[in-house]
Order: C-alpha cells, then structure tokens, then sequence
C-alpha cells in the first residue's frame, strides 16, 4: 500500500496474489485486510528479468536523445563539404609565439598580433579583440595557417590565420599545444 505511488504495476500483482479487491492508506493497519483462511493465489515473479539486449536498446535510445537535445541547445553547425586529402595536406599548420599584440586603431574587433612562426616575424590580424586582452596573449604560443594567402584588412597586411574554437555561446578559445614546442612545428 505505501509503494503504490511508486510502483503501480507491481501493487496489482500484488493484490492479485494477496485476492485484495482494492487498498489504501485508509486500509493500513486494517485487520480484517487479510482475515484468517484468507486464500493467496500462486505467487510468480514480481518484475520481470530485463535482457541485456533491452538495456542496450533502451541505452541507445537515451543516448540517440541526449545527442538530438544536445545539438538542438547547441546548435552546432553541419559539417561542412568534404575535401580531398591532397587539399587538407595543402594546408601548412604550425605553431608559433605571440610576440606583440595592440587593437588596430578605429575598430571595436581587431587585434594585431606580431608573430614568431620559427620560419618569420610576421603580422596577423585577428578579429579577436572581444575575447582576448592584448597584454594577455604576449608569450603565448597559438597555432595558425601559416600558408594562407595574404590579405589586407584595414590597411594591414595579415599573412596567416590562428585556429580558434568556437563554442555554442559564441566564445573562442585559441587551438594551442598542450606544451612548449619550437616555433614553427607543424600540426599534423
């Protein structure tokens, strides 16, 4: 009678046993509940063995919902067009050091940011400005695309492009290594 707003189903096959028409709280303690010569029905199992074919459908089915409802919330952007291999191995990836970083003048979004990439000093403009202090990425080792195709933006010529994640809420964090390697190392 206690479990009833717990476990329904169980209680009937219970009462069904015990030949209890109906119980509740107002039946508790009752003692003509079972009277003496009471007749009890054969008892069977009262839940049922779950297979771990069962468990394992179930699990698929929750996890097949966890990523729907992670991905609606997130809304994390479709893959993009595949590339060829041979195009992808185009791509020079590398590391390098922050060695200077000021706001390009007149712009709410843009840092220029002076590199060390082992290879050359060289300049990239990033649009980074809203998420990263100037002072604090001095020193710090970043990961860019030191092949890209220059590029002019705002006057300044930018030659290279850091890798950022982008998460859901819009924040970037820069792709760096997880320790100190030489400027210029490739990403492979």
């Amino acid at each position: 009678m206690i479990l009833e707003p717990f476990l329904p189903f169980s209680m009937n096959k219970l009462r069904g046993w015990l030949g209890i028409v109906r119980s509740g709280w107002d039946q508790a303690g009752d003692p003509d509940l079972l009277a003496p010569g009471h007749t009890i029905t054969k008892p069977s199992l009262l839940f049922e063995k779950i297979e771990d074919d069962q468990i394992e459908r179930q699990v698929s089915k929750l996890l097949a919902t966890k990523r729907a409802n992670e991905a609606a919330v997130l809304k994390i952007p479709p893959e993009k067009a595949q590339v060829s291999f041979d195009d992808f191995m185009r791509l020079d990836l590398r590391t390098a050091t922050v060695l200077e970083a000021e706001r390009v003048p007149k712009t709410d979004k843009l840092l220029r940011l002076k590199i060390d990439t082992g290879i050359d000093i060289r300049t990239i403009v990033s649009g980074i400005a809203g998420y990263f202090d100037p002072e604090a990425i001095i020193g710090k080792q970043i990961s860019i695309v030191a092949n890209l195709e220059p590029r002019r933006i705002k006057g300044i010529e930018s030659k290279g492009m850091i890798l950022m994640a982008e998460d859901h809420d819009g924040k970037l964090v820069m792709v760096t290594p997880s320790g100190k390697v030489s400027n210029g190392s490739i990403i492979k």
